[in-house]
């Protein structure tokens, strides 16, 4: 078959560093390593540039709340427009906001096949809205059905989210296609005694580490109250990233006591993640507002113990290659006191485990995803 020409419509982009914007990345690089032809179209964030190879942003404004996020102007160059978008064989919208409704309307106004990649609970962060709660997780709801409900196809990364997206009645078609991750890449982590010095790990402590944005919604103060619980001194907690949430995160360890076992290193580049999971005796998944949760993944393929809060998506991610808990600061203490050695079957497990989460697999599928979108050619 002829190469694609596909058109990523995303709400978020780089200099962002969070896992949608490490999702979208990660597929188009692999798809243009396939000879598909992708094209991202994004808001301008500060720090990225206006023209940036091939992605083309649009102009932005901030938004009223403590996030990376912006609100899209949805106006793209006649240009880009002629050029680019009518020339799509496949839309991919990574959002049901602005940019979404963007792609949708090109797509429909140019009879070019879409499909959307659910990316985010979106109930989940109603948080951030200053609106009542409730009402604010209804319409969030409703906004994903809605949307949904008018592409061809919708991406979810776990069988979880397939049926949530059933429960808010999505009827289109769902297919399941996990986001990958560069397996060998995080394979190659290893344990590092001179990272795990420079980070205070003391040789016979254990280190605990969590790795992403530091949010409300990611629940990173169960793992402080649990901590706090288990009044071991060997016991280091390393937290990498950031967020809205730190003030009150490092506020929540010093009050709690955990200071002194907790150290905020902020973000990290990716290329320095793979030793991290290997030097961690222990990664721990507190949220449980993920749709699939790439941390977990990378952290499989780096071999390191994974425990995580139980929620169907995370126990689709991990079988049983971790260890699952109530997400409440006893069960966490509880697991974080039996760490086991690291090695073994453990390690294999984790790694044969992280192996469903392979780029290569993730664009077999979406591919094939495409390639059963598309329509008959047009006869002049």
């Amino acid at each position: 078959m002829e190469p694609l020409r596909v058109g990523f419509f995303t709400e978020i982009y780089r200099p962002v560093v969070n896992g949608v914007v490490a999702s979208v990345e990660a597929l188009a690089d692999g798809l243009r390593g396939r000879g598909h032809e992708v094209y991202c179209f994004a808001p301008h964030m500060p720090g990225s540039a206006d023209a940036d190879g091939l992605v083309f942003r649009m102009p932005s404004l901030p938004l009223p709340t403590r996030t990376a996020y912006r609100l899209t102007l949805p106006l793209v160059s006649r240009a880009n427009l002629n050029g680019i978008i009518k020339r799509l064989t496949i839309v991919h919208v990574h959002s049901p906001f602005v940019t979404g409704w963007m792609g949708l309307r090109y797509a429909r106004r140019y009879a070019i096949p879409i499909v959307y990649t659910y990316h985010t609970q979106l109930e989940a962060y109603a948080h951030y809205i200053p609106f009542e709660p409730n009402a604010t997780r209804f319409a969030a709801s409703q906004l994903t059905r809605t949307f949904a409900n008018q592409t061809d196809a919708v991406v979810v990364p776990t069988p979880a989210m397939a049926a949530r997206l059933r429960d808010l009645g999505v009827t289109v078609r769902i297919e399941i296609v996990p986001s990958g991750i560069d397996v060998a890449r995080f394979a190659a982590g290893r344990r590092d005694e001179t990272l795990r010095e420079r980070l205070g790990v003391r040789a016979g402590d254990r280190m605990v580490l969590y790795v992403g944005r530091l949010a409300k919604e990611k629940n990173v103060e169960l793992v402080l109250r649990a901590l706090e619980r288990t009044r071991s001194d060997s016991l280091k907690l390393i937290v990498a990233g950031d967020g809205p949430h730190r003030p009150e995160l490092e506020r929540v360890a010093s009050e709690s006591g955990a200071a002194a076992r907790t150290r905020f290193v902020g973000a990290i580049a990716r290329d320095e993640l793979p030793d991290y999971y290997a030097s961690a005796d222990a990664f721990v998944m507190p949220s449980t507002t993920e749709t699939q949760g790439l941390v977990l993944a990378e952290a499989l393929a780096a071999g390191a113990f994974v425990i995580a809060a139980d929620a169907p998506q995370n126990r689709d991610v991990l079988g049983d290659a971790a260890a699952i808990v109530p997400p409440t600061p006893q069960a966490f203490a509880d697991a974080l006191a039996a760490i086991p050695p690291s090695g073994g079957r453990r390690l294999a497990r984790a790694r044969h485990t992280a192996e469903s989460f392979s780029i290569e697999r993730q664009l077999d599928r979406m591919q094939a995803l495409y390639e059963s979108l598309q329509r008959p050619a047009r006869i002049a």
